[in-house]
């Protein structure tokens, strides 16, 4: 469904207008686009205090000498059966990991899972970032809603030459870019204390 763009005023301290003018411009977008990516960002982590649908990219960096810890995230993993969508697994150097795990499920269930991973013993460092499902107009299929000529909304599937389903896209091309930029960054840093 098209939502129509509203123009309206804003005020603000012009040293925070600086700070966010140079924000949007690391970012390589004006100050419209970053003002609805924070919007967006804060209705989502609103959203998420509640008991509702959602996605969680979580990071963990971890050793992978302590004793068990791989067995350990694996075995939460598997517990978690289908909400886990995807992982990664990368090797930064001869005692470090770094691993990506993207999952669907209740925002409280995926809460609790990711402080469960991030306390386990031997992970150095974790973050998670959600999303709840209600903030990308998502159907109970994961497919996005949208509206033609003033029909109703609807969704539509598309076809695969594989025999598995996809998760919705959950970021804009720029950010998978700066994704790949980051983690060639991690992999060459990698390489070069080896």
């Amino acid at each position: 469904m098209k939502d129509n763009l509203v123009r309206f005023g804003v005020a603000m301290e012009s040293s925070l207008i600086e700070q966010l003018d140079a924000l949007a411009q690391e970012r390589g977008c004006n100050r419209s686009e970053l003002l609805r990516d924070l919007t967006r960002a804060e209705v989502s982590r609103t959203a998420l205090d509640d008991r509702v649908p959602a996605f969680a990219a979580v990071t963990l960096v971890y050793n992978h000498h302590v004793r068990e810890l791989s067995e350990r995230l694996t075995s939460l993993q598997h517990d978690l059966g289908e909400q886990v969508r995807s992982t990664m697994h990368v090797h930064l150097d001869r005692e470090h990991c770094l691993e990506v795990i993207v999952m669907r499920g209740r925002s409280d269930e995926l809460k609790a899972v990711t402080g469960r991973m991030i306390g386990t013993r031997g992970v150095i460092q974790g973050g998670a970032e959600y999303v709840a499902e209600s903030t990308l107009s998502l159907t109970g299929t994961g497919r996005r809603v949208h509206q033609h000529d003033g029909h109703e909304p609807h969704s539509h599937p598309h076809a695969h030459s594989h025999p598995h389903a996809h998760p919705p896209a959950l970021t804009k091309p720029s950010a998978k870019r700066t994704a790949k930029a980051r983690l060639g960054k991690i992999a060459k840093a990698s390489r070069k204390s080896r």
